[in-house]
This record gives C-alpha cells, sequence and structure tokens, in this order.
C-alpha cells in the first residue's frame, strides 16, 4: 500500500477532483479542507497579507492506482502551472528493522523512473 498526500491550492481542488474521477482512481480519501504553510509556490496562511489557503487529501491505495493518480494530477498542474500543486507517497511499512534489513542486502533497488513509487518521495509535479 501507498500513502499519497496531494496538496493544492483551493483554486485547484475542483479540478483535481474531477480528473481523479474521469480517470477512476482516488475514490476513498481523507480530505484536510484547510491548511496553511510555505512551500515553492509561496505563503498560503488564509489570513489578510497571504489571503490564499490550500487544501490535503491523503489516499491509501496500491502502487498501481498511485501511479494512476500521479497522472491524473500531472494533468492538472500542465493546466494550472503557477498554483502550487504536490503529490507525495509514502510506503507503508509492516516490516520489522531486521526484516526490512535483510530485504534490502536481497532485493536490488529500482531505477528511478518517471513512474517509480519505490522511494519515499513519490512526484513532485511543481515544476521547477
Amino acid at each position: 500500500m501507498i500513502r499519497l498526500e496531494i496538496i493544492a491550492n483551493h483554486s485547484v481542488e475542483e479540478n483535481i477532483l474531477e480528473a481523479l474521477a474521469k480517470a477512476g482512481v482516488g475514490k476513498y480519501y481523507t480530505k484536510f479542507p484547510v491548511i496553511f504553510g510555505v512551500g515553492s509556490s509561496g505563503p498560503r496562511m488564509g489570513d489578510p497579507i497571504w489571503p490564499e489557503e490550500n487544501f490535503a487529501l491523503v489516499i491509501w491505495c496500491e502502487e498501481e492506482e498511485a501511479r494512476a493518480i500521479k497522472r491524473a494530477v500531472e494533468g492538472v498542474k500542465e493546466r494550472f502551472p503557477d498554483e502550487g500543486i504536490k503529490v507525495y507517497g509514502l510506503a507503508e511499512s509492516t516490516a520489522t528493522p531486521k526484516a526490512e534489513a535483510a530485504a534490502e542486502a536481497t532485493v536490488p533497488k529500482a531505477e528511478a523512473g518517471e513512474d517509480d513509487l519505490a522511494g519515499y518521495f513519490v512526484a513532485g509535479v511543481e515544476g521547477d
């Protein structure tokens, strides 16, 4: 299982949800409707100085669905390149530290690619 976090400006929330629905992915999620922070797109604090706000979706899914979600969100980012859209992923860890060490010693690491979800960071869809 992969935990995906989509963090984006409220201005593209409906676009992201529509893209996920069109792709038939991300049907089950937890939504944090208002979040504040500072990223590479600038502050989103919901106050008079920095009035914009972000939202976040957390989705637990299998790796294949995670790749499809990433592609759907990338499509929205292409249409709105300045809105601050990020997708991060974290693989579920159910192994004990000793089992993980043994697995690392025997399983070769995947080569990084555009659809690689093997690492902790899935995709900074933010284009810099």
